[in-house]
């Protein structure tokens, strides 16, 4: 059969025969199955993203410039089976090598075909590069010594089972179990292999191993083997037989809480909605009660935007040259590691040819692979002594115990070896703590302490009844302890309703709301967000309660659900008095005004001082602010909130005493889990090159002239790239005292000698600052009553509410320009706006000599109101009548500057009538008019000629009533929506009467 396979691949191979005859060409043979919907690394996924490295290749990596690189894919699959075939990736291997002779394989990824591929590159000394093969056989590098791998591996694995049994003291027992049909590639062996010898071998911990099969018998028999052998439980298998596994133990173990289980679903197949019991049988008793202790283990998804973008593209690819419609899910992650393995071969071949090598020294390619660093699309990578990368790895635990949901609770950094635990989700072990690994009397009864004594009838007595005592008083000591515990808790003493909080002063200043102050102004309470010019800064809210001013931080909550751990956070929130942190005053939970109010901190953020050009810090100052961090940040870490989580200037604020102050601490849960904080994104850059790790270390520049070398040297110590090297705020605040001796003067000494000097010129500082105050003011007020009418100015202005308001008959004027559409065609844009501006300049000034109000232009339009919103009578008609009159006179002699022969064909239109009026918008608010009436004049308009004034007969009845307006009948007019209208023509006003 192989042979068959060999004589049909001879065709294909032979065309790129020539190719090897190219100067500058590479070749790299890429060999993978193609079932992909059961491997990570098959071709239809695997073979777009090394297309797509080439491609990047030149212009975005600047590798290789001037070489062109031929890949050619090949099938290692059975066809009839579906599944890898050793067979046939060595046929493919030996052809390839005869006949196009590649510089480098890409794949295989199945474990047995790579491990005889593998042999044969390292005897033609070819590198090998895969993100498959997680097998920990690999790591033997006399049998292997070309193999790179860019990819997750079973070892890595091995590393992230021995820090997390170092973390909870397990160093004794451990069971692992897994799937294996021994057939195809036997993924969940392979998988499990390196938990099971990294936990023998390099903590010889007693690691027992115990496959099984689809069958319903090997089940029965796990759980015998985790009853008997251990309770740290790893178990390696498909979602549908780990499901069934748990449901057997859930009726045949008694105590679910005793075990640690660890289910390794690497591309979190079973965390699809969070709940990876949700598919599980109806007939179950409780679910959530067995899940509690199942842990879920998965590969750790790239979170750098650039791997957004490169699923994106592979998806896309994959649908293009393949056919192929990919979902994304962790599967990603091998794609995007074949990517990374693409460039870190083409970076280790680049380097091999600069110092003269030859571009198919595969020993040479694959020594400079390794302990390489670099960022590729999946993030860092970064490989070690063995060529094999270091992963990252999370670790998922049922983090809601009301619904079962799991969250993320911490993540193993594969470069420092470490666990991050998660700051706002925690394991909840049913015990209270993590089970034992070798519990006492259970596997093991040598130990002595297990056997029967011989103690006398009076001895037991004694030692009962004096153990019974002691239980007696702990346990009372402990219900007590608990009762009022609980009681706390339910009393709830945190809580602040929302009416209780004012946000107008008691003694009727001004609202205090949070507003756009420079700090020279006002200070910050807290939370102080710089905005991306730099200049201002946006404050907390600020309100009264119970007659003190508190600070109040909206949270983005829709709803607040009390959990048990949120009200022990509250709880301790409200227990902690210090002088260095904000004092917590309660929190309201009423829907949609969810909020934390804290204590008011009057003299700003750290931020706005140090932003604030005006404030001269000298170093009595600046140590003592220093201080005053250090002493709020050593109490906190001390304290049952442990740390901040998110310390930056704008949470260090000051108090009327100069006292500085930390806040935004404590309540994770409370707070949304979604804020967004707007200065970060200021920072991303700066965050990134810190991330990076690139040496030499992004770190911002120190100048001993304004602070001391010591100084220096503490802050250069506390920017460490390795952690264990950073200080802890114990030896901070024990270092800040030595340098600190001579500041012993307190900041409010300081500040008030500062104050003494400026006493002299502060009158005339005051005054300049409310000259220029009134005067800003002058002008904000001329500027409101030209948009809005002057009594609703006023309304404003007092903060009142401006309703809207009916007036039973106002006259409104329309007017507009005839042509001027043809007009603006003929003209530029800047002639265009010249001529309105120049047209209603000059009718601004007409219509002041009028009781009108202009409502708006919009384009050649002109709209004009008269009787509101200060009512006159029937005085409206004759003010619209008159000053229309005025208008058109006026535009008969205008002149249009960039046309100064053509003269202006003003329409106007006239209707009285009943509207509806009131301020509309917070931006740029209006003043507007609505009803019939309005569509009516706008119709007068439309439905006129030019040089005229067409006047309804609702207007004429009240014009009439004065008796000097000519007006002449027009007649009838159809108009739209109004059917026939009988309508007049303004001609003047009679010169021979006189009104009086």
């Amino acid at each position: 059969m192989g042979r068959v396979w060999g004589c049909c691949l001879l065709s294909v191979l032979s065309r790129f025969l020539l190719l090897r005859g190219c100067d500058g060409n590479i070749t790299v043979a890429v060999m993978l199955p193609d079932n992909h919907h059961k491997y990570p690394w098959a071709l239809p996924r695997v073979f777009p993203a090394i297309a797509m490295a080439h491609e990047d290749l030149h212009a975005k990596h600047r590798l290789l410039i001037g070489r062109s690189i031929n890949i050619l894919n090949f099938s290692t699959e059975d066809p009839l089976a579906g599944s890898c075939a050793v067979s046939r990736a060595q046929v493919v291997a030996v052809d390839a090598k005869l006949y196009i002779r590649p510089d480098a394989f890409f794949g295989p990824g199945c474990v047995y075909p790579l491990a005889s591929v593998g042999r044969f590159a390292s005897h033609w000394k070819l590198p090998l590069i895969t993100a498959g093969g997680p097998a920990y056989g690999f790591d033997k590098r006399d049998e292997y010594r070309t193999i790179v791998r860019s990819g997750p591996s079973t070892t890595k694995l091995g590393d992230f089972a021995n820090v997390l049994h170092t973390h909870f003291n397990w160093t004794s027992r451990a069971v692992v179990i897994f799937h294996d049909l021994r057939q195809d590639d036997r993924p969940h062996y392979f998988l499990s292999e390196g938990i099971y010898l990294k936990l023998k071998e390099e903590m010889n911990i007693t690691v027992e191993a115990q496959p099984y099969e689809d069958d319903f018998k090997y089940y029965k028999e796990l759980i015998t083997f985790m009853k008997e052998r251990g309770r740290i439980v790893y178990i390696c298998g498909p979602l549908d037989t780990f499901l069934n596994i748990m449901k057997l133990f859930q009726s045949d173990i008694q105590d679910p809480e005793n075990y640690a289980i660890f289910y390794l679903d690497v591309f979190a197949e079973s965390l699809t909605e969070s709940k990876p019991w949700q598919n599980t049988a109806s007939d179950w008793d409780d679910l959530i009660k067995v899940f509690k202790s199942v842990f879920i283990i998965t590969y750790r998804p790239p979170d750098n935007p650039e791997y957004k973008d490169f699923q994106r593209r592979l998806h896309a690819r994959a649908q293009r040259d393949f056919g192929v419609h990919l979902e994304p899910s962790l599967m990603d992650y091998i794609a995007g590691s074949f990517y990374d393995g693409f460039v870190l071969y083409a970076r280790a071949l680049e380097e091999t040819l600069a110092e003269g090598g030859a571009q198919n020294d595969g020993i040479n390619i694959t020594m400079r692979t390794q302990n390489r660093q670099f960022w590729g699309v999946t993030g860092l990578v970064k490989t070690d002594h063995k060529n094999a990368r270091d992963i990252d790895i999370n670790l998922w635990a049922m983090t809601n115990q009301t619904t079962g949901e799991y969250g993320l609770v911490a993540h193993y950094n594969g470069t420092t070896k470490e666990i991050i635990w998660s700051q706002t989700e925690r394991i909840h072990w049913p015990t209270g703590g993590p089970p034992l690994d070798n519990p006492p009397c259970v596997f093991s009864t040598d130990d002595p302490s297990c056997n029967d004594g011989h103690l006398t009838v009076l001895g037991i007595v004694a030692v009962g009844s004096g153990l019974a005592l002691i239980i007696f008083g702990i346990s009372s000591f402990l219900i007590y302890r608990k009762l009022k515990l609980e009681k706390e808790l339910a009393g709830m003493l945190w809580r602040i309703r929302w009416e209780d909080l004012q946000f107008e002063s008691p003694n009727k200043y001004n609202k205090l709301v949070g507003s756009r102050l420079t700090l020279s102004q006002r200070g910050s309470s807290y939370g102080s967000l710089i905005t991306a010019h730099g200049k201002y800064q946006l404050f907390a809210k600020t309100g009264y309660f119970k007659g003190n001013l508190v600070a109040i931080k909206h949270v983005n909550k829709k709803r607040i659900e009390l959990t048990r751990q949120m009200l022990l956070e509250l709880k301790h929130m409200r227990d902690i008095q210090f002088n260095h942190l904000t004092r917590f005053i309660g929190a309201c939970i009423d829907a949609p005004n969810i909020c934390i109010i804290t204590e008011y901190c009057p003299r700003g953020s750290l931020q706005d001082i140090l932003e604030n050009e005006s404030i001269n810090l000298d170093w009595m100052f600046r140590y003592s602010l220093i201080n005053d961090i250090v002493k709020g940040m050593n109490y906190l870490h001390n304290s049952y909130f442990s740390c901040h989580g998110n310390l930056k200037s704008s949470n260090c604020v000051v108090d009327s005493r100069f006292v500085l102050k930390i806040t935004d601490y404590g309540l994770t849960s409370f707070r949304s889990s979604c804020e967004n904080d707007e200065s970060h994104a200021l920072y991303a850059k700066i965050v990134q090159k810190v991330r990076n790790g690139q040496k030499p270390y992004f770190r911002p520049t120190t100048d001993n002239r304004c602070h001391s070398e010591e100084l220096t040297i503490l802050m250069e110590g506390c920017w460490a790239e390795d952690p264990a090297e950073r200080p802890d705020f114990g030896h901070i605040k024990i270092y800040m005292a030595k340098l600190n001796k001579e500041g012993s003067t307190s900041i409010l000494n300081n500040l008030l000698s500062r104050m003494e000097q400026y006493a002299n010129n502060l009158e005339n500082l005051v005054e300049e600052r409310t000259q220029a105050y009134l005067e800003e003011k002058r002008k904000a007020e001329n500027l409101l009553y030209q948009i809005l009418p002057h009594s609703v100015a006023e309304q404003l202005k007092r903060e009142e509410t401006v309703q809207a308001e009916a007036f039973d008959s106002v006259t409104i004027y329309f007017s507009d320009i005839v042509g001027f559409t043809s007009m603006s065609a003929e003209s530029t844009p800047l002639q265009v706006v010249t001529l309105l501006n120049d047209l209603y300049t000059c009718f601004d000034a007409i219509i002041d000599n009028f009781d009108v109000y202009k409502v708006e232009t919009i384009g050649d339009a002109y709209m004009v109101v008269s009787g509101l919103p200060v009512r006159n009578g029937k005085l409206h008609a004759r003010e619209i009548a008159g000053m229309s009159l005025a208008l058109l006179e006026q535009v008969k002699t205008f002149k249009i500057r960039h046309r100064p022969n053509d003269q202006l064909r003003l329409r106007i239109g006239i209707h009285t009538g009943p509207v509806c009026a009131g301020v509309v918008g917070l931006k740029m608010p209006r003043y507007c008019l609505f009803g019939d009436t309005v569509n009516t004049a706008s119709r007068m308009e439309s439905n006129g000629e030019a040089l005229k004034i067409h006047v309804s007969s609702a207007t004429k009845e009240v014009l009439d009533e004065f008796g000097y307006f000519d007006l002449q009948l027009r007649g009838d007019i159809e108009m739209k929506g109004k059917g026939k209208m009988t309508t007049y023509w303004l001609l003047g006003e009679k010169t021979d009467v006189y009104v009086i």
